[in-house]
């Protein structure tokens, strides 16, 4: 049923943009006729309702690898800076949550964990949507953020690091076996803001694989049985993203024009002082609307960033 859906859904994309074509060339051959700017001006909106459609259908066809259209697990840590950098890492948990938002994806907070004075020290989102890991995963690897820190009573410009990791949530299909003699299990009680809400039993769960030495850790639920469940599902889609990469490295690193998760290693930068821009360290995409891009707007970015690892497989 799932492989029937996704079929289905393919050769929806493909008579919609038949239909958009269709429409676009019905209203250019009547604007011959009749250049009234009511016309033109309907000719003009089906030329970019074509294009967006056939930038999308255009996206889809750069999805061919198998994990691709599986949902994604995204998570985020702050580098060194304290305050100022886990600032840094909320503003980046709230951009991919507005992106996922628009365009209809479904977002469950796995575990935050807050930061002492403002921001998050960690945070792992899933995120649940058609190729949900296939848009995202060029979003992995060093944010870094040029601005006036709201924290420095000096009003000095601060330079803010954060690392995006992504990896695709394991689907049914994929068999991951966890063994619970590999499993140290911790429990602890879950931080927060403190006061009257806080949590005074040892809900939060931790999870580390022996083997491996991944620990995860969930504490966003008031159950512990539910944490331990959701450690569990972020460690297998660990597990996966592991195995994934052997396979990676097998096939001539498919990947490996990736840049390497380390500090001065950056994919991005986002820049508000002394100018206002956003640049993609590996397409070389830029945009000067900073704060449209910080709500969520990366369509742009994604599509460069596809479009670019394309064309280095054909080389």
């Amino acid at each position: 049923m799932q492989k029937k859906s996704q079929l289905e859904s393919e050769l929806n994309a493909v008579d919609e943009l038949e239909q958009a074509k269709s429409n676009m060339e019905e209203w250019f051959e009547l604007a011959e006729e009749d250049q009234s700017s009511e016309i033109l001006q309907v000719a003009e909106e089906q030329l970019r309702h074509f294009k967006r459609v056939l930038d999308s259908f255009e996206l889809k066809t750069l999805l061919s690898n198998e994990h691709d259209k599986n949902n994604a697990i995204l998570e985020i840590h702050p580098g060194a800076g304290g305050t100022e950098a886990q600032d840094w890492a909320q503003m980046l948990l709230r951009m991919y949550k507005r992106w996922a938002e628009d365009k209809g994806f479904k977002v469950q907070e796995l575990d935050i964990l807050p930061g002492d004075e403002a921001g998050i020290k960690s945070a792992t989102i899933s995120i649940e949507g058609p190729y949900a890991y296939g848009l995202l995963k060029g979003e992995k690897g060093i944010h870094r953020l040029i601005r006036i820190s709201p924290f420095d009573a000096s009003g000095r410009r601060h330079t803010s690091f954060a690392s995006v990791d992504v990896y695709p949530e394991a689907n049914k299909e994929i068999k991951i076996d966890i063994n619970e003699e590999d499993l140290r299990i911790d429990v602890f009680r879950a931080g927060g803001p403190g006061g009257q809400s806080v949590n005074k039993t040892s809900s939060a769960v931790r999870v580390t694989h022996i083997p491996t030495g991944i620990v995860v850790q969930c504490q966003n639920e008031k159950s512990q049985f539910r944490n331990k469940e959701i450690a569990l599902k972020i460690l297998k889609a660990r597990l996966y993203e592991r195995e994934l990469k052997k396979i990676e490295e097998e096939r001539q690193k498919e990947y490996s024009q990736k840049s390497a998760i380390a500090w001065g290693s950056q994919i991005r930068t986002y820049t508000l002082q002394p100018y206002r821009l956003v640049k993609d360290h590996r397409t070389n995409v830029e945009d000067g609307n900073v704060d449209k891009v910080l709500d969520g707007d990366l369509d742009k970015f994604i599509r460069s960033y596809l479009l670019y690892i394309h064309g280095q497989k054909r080389e």
